[in-house]
Order: C-alpha cells, then sequence, then structure tokens
C-alpha cells in the first residue's frame, strides 16, 4: 500500500533545558518519512528545500526507501528554517526565528508515478496547500490524515474548515483540540471536530498518551513513562509517521487496525524525544523498535478478574 507524505523539509535550532543546538535537520516532512520507513519500506514525499540542503540527509532518506522525486531543490535559494526554546516544563516553547524561505511560495507538485497514492499524510502545511494536494490527486486514496496547528486556526480558520471537509482523519494536540472545538472536555470536542469533516479523530497529550475518536468508539493509549525528555520536537511528527506507515504496511484501517498503529507511533515518538532532532530516529535499530512496542504493550494490557458480594 503505497504512502504519500506532504511536508516541510527544514533546519531547526532548539534550545531546552538540557543543551542547545546549531542548526540541524527538522521538518515535520522529515520526521513522517524517518518514522515510517520502519514500517514501510517504499514511499514518497513532496516537500521543497534550497541548495543548501546536505546531500548526506537525502541520500539517508534514500536509503530509507523515501523515493525524492517529488522534492523540489531550489537552486540559489535557503532552505525553511525555524528556531526556539522550550521552558523548564518541556511543554511550552517560544519561537525565536522563522524565515520561511523556499517554503513562502511552495507549490507541491505531485509526480505522475505518485498518483494513485493509498494513504496519504499530509504535515502542517498552511490549508490551502494541503487542500491543492488532494485536488491534485487523480484518484482519493483510502486514507487522507492531516496535521495542522494553533497558527491555522488563528489566521486562516475558514480555509482550515474547508481542507478538513475532505480529509478522513485530523491529528492535533489537546490544546489545538479545545482552541478548535471551543469545548474543554476532549470528549465534547471530538464530537464538534468530526462534524466539521473527518471521521477519525487523534488528540495527543503528550507525555499523558493520546486518544482516538470514531462514531461512539473511544481507544486511549498510554505514553511510556520517561527519565529524561531531551528535546520534544517532531515528536509529534514521527507519531503521526508511526502511525501512517503501519497503516499503510498492513493496509487496514479499521478501528482496531489504528488502535495497534497508535502503540506503534507512540513508541516511535518516545525515542524522538530521547535526542535532539531526528538524531535518534536515525540511530535506533528494528531491533530497539519491536522491544519499545512490547513495552507499551506491557504497560497498557493487564488482567482483572474481581466477584461481586
Amino acid at each position: 500500500m503505497s504512502l504519500l507524505t506532504v511536508g516541510s523539509v527544514a533546519f531547526d535550532a532548539i534550545e531546552t533545558p538540557f543543551g542547545k543546538t546549531d542548526k540541524i535537520i527538522g521538518g515535520a516532512g522529515t520526521y513522517i518519512a524517518l518514522a515510517s520507513s520502519f514500517f514501510k519500506k517504499n514511499q514518497n514525499i513532496v516537500s521543497v528545500v534550497g541548495d543548501d540542503f546536505p546531500q548526506e540527509m537525502l541520500d539517508l532518506l534514500s536509503e530509507r526507501g523515501v523515493d525524492l522525486t517529488g522534492l523540489q531543490i531550489k537552486q540559489g535559494e535557503k532552505t525553511f528554517f525555524w528556531s526556539g526554546k522550550y521552558h523548564n516544563d518541556m511543554n511550552t516553547r517560544d519561537t525565536l526565528i522563522t524565515e520561511l524561505n523556499v517554503l513562502e511560495n511552495f507549490d507541491p507538485i505531485i509526480p505522475a508515478d505518485y498518483q494513485g497514492a493509498e494513504f496519504l499524510m499530509l504535515g502542517n502545511l498552511s490549508p490551502q496547500v494541503q487542500r491543492s494536494v488532494i485536488e491534485r490527486l487523480t484518484e482519493r486514496p483510502k486514507l487522507i490524515a492531516m496535521d495542522t496547528m494553533n497558527f491555522w486556526m488563528d489566521i486562516a480558520l475558514d480555509e482550515l474548515k474547508k481542507t478538513m471537509g475532505l480529509i478522513d482523519l485530523l491529528i492535533i494536540n489537546d490544546e489545538e483540540a479545545r482552541q478548535l472545538s471551543g469545548e474543554s472536555s476532549l470528549v465534547k470536542a471530538s464530537k464538534v471536530i468530526r462534524a466539521m469533516g473527518p471521521k477519525y479523530l487523534i488528540i495527543k497529550k503528550g507525555e499523558h498518551g493520546a486518544l482516538l475518536f470514531h462514531g461512539e468508539k473511544i481507544f486511549f493509549a498510554p505514553a511510556l513513562p520517561l527519565e529524561e525528555v531531551f528535546d520534544p520536537t517532531g515528536a509529534g511528527d514521527t507519531f503521526a509517521g508511526g502511525f501512517m506507515g503501519y497503516l499503510a504496511s498492513t493496509g487496514d484501517i479499521s478501528f482496531e487496525n489504528m488502535k495497534r498503529a497508535i502503540i506503534a507511533g507512540s513508541a516511535l515518538a518516545s525515542f524522538c524525544v530521547e535526542k535532539f532532532g531526528t538524531q535518534k530516529l536515525v540511530e535506533i535499530t528494528q531491533d530497539n523498535l519491536d522491544a519499545r512496542i512490547q513495552e507499551f504493550v506491557s504497560l497498557s494490557n493487564y488482567d482483572m478478574t474481581y466477584q461481586v458480594n
């Protein structure tokens, strides 16, 4: 089952209570592609970079089975750059620098070989760009998933709602869900959001796990308790990549299989936060991931018997 990812391939500079980095590899598309490659060895990406983006990272993506035909390289231009500083709680951050560069006028071109994709993951981009991708596909994918953020809710809410009307699954965090719905209860929020279009909704709660909603069904997946979190940047994109990669590898979009996909995504995200940027995703092996998934299974599985007197 083919997987197409559309998202930024970028540079980040990050500061957390554990240290800081110079310019390193980042971008939603990068995290999604690296994460999904653990399950889906052949996949496609549509994105844009400048000629300053390192060839060794492009080679790594290719080695992981990511087809780069849809990656535009703009000569004489610079790659998107973001810099941020995390607070001590690691849940809030300040954006220090945003340089759109090649992303400012990004026009996603879908190569002919990418048509017919059965799974589409739209990383966090403007809702207009996300919608243009859907409209340019000659066949509707089996599952269209999308990420978004508060920024687009603030400045492009009407456009966001138009795009949401075309998708199957929305992946957002709890703060975004409350803003989008106007509801404090996440259960109520899920109903409001799904009425806007997506049949499925995943609400990420960071260190407190993730919720999956469909119809009247709700599934909660815990997060793995970690001693240290070095850098939460990209954890949400890594989660989405693992989730979509697992679904694409199985071809099964049932609620039961989505529950398994959430565990797969959560396991990868738990690795991502252990080092800065994409470093941990590049280092871990399939055996590491399999062992981590079993930790999640052990964390959430239990037997209980009781007797009513």
